[in-house]
């Protein structure tokens, strides 16, 4: 289903619903599938929903959050995003907070208090956060309403669940544990919201969520206004001169560059400031007052552009990014096009322009490199969790084992992934019977590597590509018409 824009008028809204819609947020329609949405979740009905970026996926659990009674509850990835959104509802008087370990003593306790008095409607947190002890203890409390968890960022669950992120995979134990202690859990709806996720994404975060029946609204994830390129760069100095003609070009519009590691980002802003840009690196390294700063003045346009990993700009709402230049190539397609989905959210024209060293990689083995030690990595991880195997009992609990195997989390979490652990609540496991050989994660990744790979040499329509790989029904005769490709077969 490609994504429409056919808007859906008030009159044929949910009535609770149309007069905070307009009142808020000035709205006289919506976007289907967004009504449809909305009215699932006002069922109390699970949902998945794929909706690419600029499709409005906050305003489908944030209506129905501030038209009932009881508390919804919202996991975000990353700090700036839930401030982001939280900012925007708390300037129109709607209550909803944030909780994470930013925030200074006294706000948390706040936060806090009103969540146990039930002066909130939407409380935004990382799955962290969301699975600490003190916050868990208060959940359990029967006189508190849970209305719903909604997971934004969905796909996070997926790609970030095994590796550095392993609360996400105890995520799915919630209702069932919360049901012990406190009723209303049980009526909770649980819904996945994300831009990017191909069928075996889509039924992963169903199973890991442990969704209910859910309804599906996954839309196709092309845009039209999008121009995607990709341009082979023989030497590292290639690369650099890459940069320097595609910023001319842009004439100071904003923007993003990715690069995948920290110290890229750092030396990548110091060479492009000595050639007299306005830039800055922005990496997980750096304090939490220098993330705000940086994002606040990228968002007011004071920095035109930043250089950085690809967390940055994740959910963020800045709807005139006029291109996307991937300085190094994203690892995995969903990757790809989770972040050139930040450009044009106002449905204006955006180019999105990937560097990529040569296919020999004799000149230039950059890319190389970097994909062989991401995939190092992971299976060093991997090891890790069959290793430490043996050393774990049937049955017990994080806490614990986190005191003798600090690493352990990660560990439980690849089991997860591979069926060999149940979560019996976010705290206590139980280990599986091996039901076979377990998965080749190397093998896994290599498969993931290689079609991005594919996907930057092909001579195909690029957006014809991206669909065949995450449409469900991908239309077989679409052209774009104006990616590289395209306008490279309609000159000769």
């Amino acid at each position: 289903m490609l994504l429409s824009f056919r808007p859906v008028s008030l009159s044929s809204l949910n009535p609770q619903i149309a007069p905070l819609l307009e009142k808020i947020w000035g709205y006289r329609s919506l976007r289907f599938p967004q009504g449809e949405v909305i009215d699932c979740l006002l069922k109390g009905q699970d949902a998945l929903v794929v909706i690419p970026t600029g499709g409005g996926k906050s305003l489908c659990f944030q209506l129905p959050a501030l038209t009932q009674t009881g508390l919804t509850l919202v996991v975000s990835p990353l700090i700036a995003l839930m401030e982001n959104q939280v900012q925007e509802l708390q300037a129109h008087g709607l209550p909803a907070a944030c909780l994470h370990n930013e925030l200074p003593r006294n706000q948390r306790r706040q936060t806090l208090q009103r969540l146990q008095q039930g002066q909130l409607r939407l409380l935004y947190l990382s799955p962290e956060t969301l699975l600490s002890p003190p916050l868990w203890e208060l959940l359990c409390q029967p006189r508190l309403q849970l209305q719903g968890l909604m997971l934004d960022e969905a796909h996070c669950l997926v790609q970030w669940g095994d590796s550095f992120r392993p609360a996400y995979r105890r995520l799915g134990c919630l209702r069932q544990a919360l049901q012990a202690y406190n009723p209303s859990a049980k009526t909770m709806a649980i819904a996945a919201f994300t831009a990017t996720a191909d069928p075996a994404t889509q039924a992963a975060i169903v199973t890991g969520l442990q969704l209910r029946n859910p309804q599906h609204f996954c839309l196709d994830p092309y845009r039209p206004h999008l121009s995607l390129k990709v341009q082979i760069v023989w030497t590292p100095r290639c690369r650099r001169e890459q940069v320097a003609q595609f910023l001319k070009q842009q004439q100071g519009s904003g923007g993003l560059v990715y690069v995948r590691t920290r110290r890229d980002a750092m030396a990548l802003a110091d060479q492009l400031n000595t050639q007299g840009h306005r830039t800055a690196a922005y990496h997980g390294g750096l304090g939490a007052s220098q993330r705000r700063q940086l994002e606040a003045q990228w968002l007011t346009g004071d920095c035109p552009f930043v250089v950085c990993t690809n967390a940055f700009g994740l959910g963020v709402n800045k709807k005139n990014l006029r291109w996307i230049l991937h300085y190094h190539p994203p690892l995995l397609l969903a990757e790809y096009l989770q972040e050139i989905g930040r450009a044009g959210r106002d449905l204006k024209p955006a180019t999105c322009l990937t560097l990529v060293s040569e296919p020999t990689g004799w000149l230039d083995s950059g890319d190389r490199q970097r994909q062989a030690f991401f995939l190092q990595q992971q299976v060093k991880l991997q090891q890790q969790a069959q290793a430490l195997l043996p050393k774990i009992p049937p049955t017990g609990d994080l806490p614990s084992l986190k005191a003798q195997f600090p690493e352990v989390e990660l560990s439980l979490a690849l089991l997860h992934r591979q069926n060999r652990l149940a979560w019996l609540d976010p705290f206590h496991y139980r280990l599986l019977p091996n039901q076979g050989n377990p998965e080749n994660l190397k093998a896994s990744l290599g498969r993931e590597y290689q079609r991005m790979q594919h996907f930057l040499l092909t001579r195909d329509c690029r957006w014809h590509y991206l669909l065949q790989a995450f449409s469900s029904n991908p239309d077989p005769t679409l052209r774009c018409g104006h990616c590289d490709n395209c306008l490279r077969a309609a000159h000769r």
